[in-house]
């Protein structure tokens, strides 16, 4: 019969040897100067009983091909609906990550993306836009935008610059005003604008700007930028990476962004609807991935487009299911761009009532608020 050798008692104690009951063994100490047995030195730790040598932060970063006083941190992208977020967190990243279209309230999702320099790894965060909400899932979305604002390093508040500043601008000025993280100001869609009225434009913010009532005036600097050619993309990037602290990298370099790959499925046949559809149908729409199957030479996905009413579902299957084909195949096109592959797209219509106003439903589509 073979003995287990976890159950052998290594070195038994002698009972000749052994201290009586009651009484403590002599405590050897250690000799001035020298560590007490079993603890690490300095320059060491333990792991799994080993003493290991803690990494140098200066090694590490030399074996990453980190500069010397690199920066990295969390830029918060905010703003009112429609101005431009997510066209220009593309613009910035150089590739899609984030859906976008001319309806307002088009990110739902808080989204990471990053961006690395040669000095520098931004990490920014789209954000819904802030308004005021008409339903549970719109206070969601705003909860999400506004929770934002006190996890990051910077905000970059992005505004309408082809449109003087308005009431609704106002009102975000004076809630990042209470935040003591630093603020700039990216003035937006600047292609739309005639060079004449740039200056008329930029006078409208700083008047934005300008002390009001018990408010001091904020410094805020104004940063002229086009989401959708890239001027100015370039010089607002490197003054947000200098203002970021030392630290080493977020992600990997090469990463452009923490979103997983279902929800970006999801979010791109959720952005052809946007295109396609008018009125309400477009705020009134959810997508479900229900399953992907990956079988080597293509990628397989089944997803829900979730719709209130019985007539939205008749809107979006169109006359001889014309309009979720349309649907589809502009959304599996996206996809296989983005995931560089074949895919196969198969599109499902459910009518689930008042999904925006339930917290269940909210909940299970990944609207928490947070």
């Amino acid at each position: 019969m073979t003995t287990n050798p976890a159950n052998q008692q290594l070195n038994p104690p002698d009972p000749e040897h052994s201290e009586p009951e009651g009484v403590e063994p002599e405590q050897v100490q250690p000799e001035e100067g020298q560590p007490e047995e079993g603890l690490p030195e300095e320059g060491q730790r333990e792991q799994g009983g080993i003493l290991l040598p803690i990494p140098d932060p200066q090694e590490s970063a030399r074996l990453l091909g980190q500069s010397a006083g690199f920066r990295s941190g969390f830029v918060a992208l905010i703003g009112r609906p429609n101005v431009g977020k997510s066209t220009l967190l593309n613009q910035l990243v150089g590739t899609k990550v984030a859906i976008t279209s001319p309806v307002a309230q088009t990110t739902r999702n808080r989204l990471r993306a990053i961006l690395t320099t040669p000095t520098a790894q931004l990490v920014l965060l789209d954000t819904p836009g802030i308004h005021k909400p008409h339903h549970l899932l719109g206070e969601r979305l705003v909860q999400s935008a506004r929770g934002a604002i006190g996890e990051v390093d910077l905000v970059l508040l992005l505004v309408d610059g082809s449109q003087p500043a308005g009431r609704g601008d106002g009102f975000i000025v004076e809630l990042l005003a209470r935040s003591p993280v630093p603020v700039h100001v990216a003035l937006n869609k600047q292609d739309l604008v005639n060079p004449d009225q740039r200056l008329e434009l930029r006078e409208t913010y700083q008047q934005l700007l300008a002390g009001e009532g018990d408010r001091p005036a904020l410094n805020w600097p104004l940063h002229p930028v086009s989401a959708l050619t890239g001027e100015g993309s370039n010089a607002l990037v490197e003054t947000l990476a200098a203002q970021l602290p030392e630290g080493p990298y977020l992600y990997p370099p090469d990463a452009v962004s923490d979103q997983p790959e279902q929800l970006l499925m999801a979010e791109l046949i959720r952005e052809q609807v946007l295109s396609h559809t008018r009125e309400e149908v477009p705020h009134s729409v959810a997508v479900q991935i229900d399953r992907v199957v990956d079988d080597g030479p293509r990628t397989a996905v089944l997803a829900t487009v979730l719709v209130e009413r019985s007539s939205q579902k008749g809107i979006l299957i169109g006359k001889g299911g014309r309009m979720l084909r349309t649907i589809g195949q502009g959304a599996r096109l996206q996809m296989e761009k983005v995931f560089s592959g074949p895919v196969y797209l198969e599109l499902f219509v459910k009518v689930v009532p008042g999904w925006r106003r339930s917290a269940a439903r909210l909940a299970e589509l990944g609207y928490r608020g947070d």
